[in-house]
């Protein structure tokens, strides 16, 4: 339980930074790439909402579920922190870390498909 609402307090930060970052690349930085970061934090967060309240109910495997909301925690940091970074301050987090981030956050959906084969499974 308390796995799960770390990880929920992390989407709600992954929201409003998504909300702060749109409005950067409407108004502070346009055509950055912001734009691409701000909906990569707010699909992901809307995402780790509707799945941890799936793992509560039962409907995903909770251990995957845990696994692909922490895969979206962190993919969406990696690819949205390296855009904002290079958006703001001209330099990466590390040589390739948006795509990184992008086959993490890949790599969490599949995990979720697992999480709910396994809800399948053990229901």
């Amino acid at each position: 339980m308390m796995a799960l609402m770390i990880l929920l307090v992390f989407a709600g930060l992954m929201g409003a930074a998504g909300v702060a970052l749109a409005a950067a690349g409407a108004h502070v930085a346009p055509d950055t790439g912001l734009d691409s970061a701000a909906r990569i934090l707010l699909l992901h967060a809307a995402a780790m909402l509707g799945a941890a309240a799936l793992a509560e109910k039962g409907i995903l495997w909770r251990p995957l579920a845990l696994a692909a909301l922490a895969a979206w925690l962190v993919g969406s940091v990696l690819f949205s922190g390296d855009i904002t970074l290079r958006a703001f301050f001209g330099h990466r987090l590390f040589p390739m870390a948006a795509p990184s981030g992008g086959l993490v956050l890949i790599a969490g959906w599949l995990v979720l498909a697992a999480a709910a084969v396994g809800g399948l499974l053990r229901g």
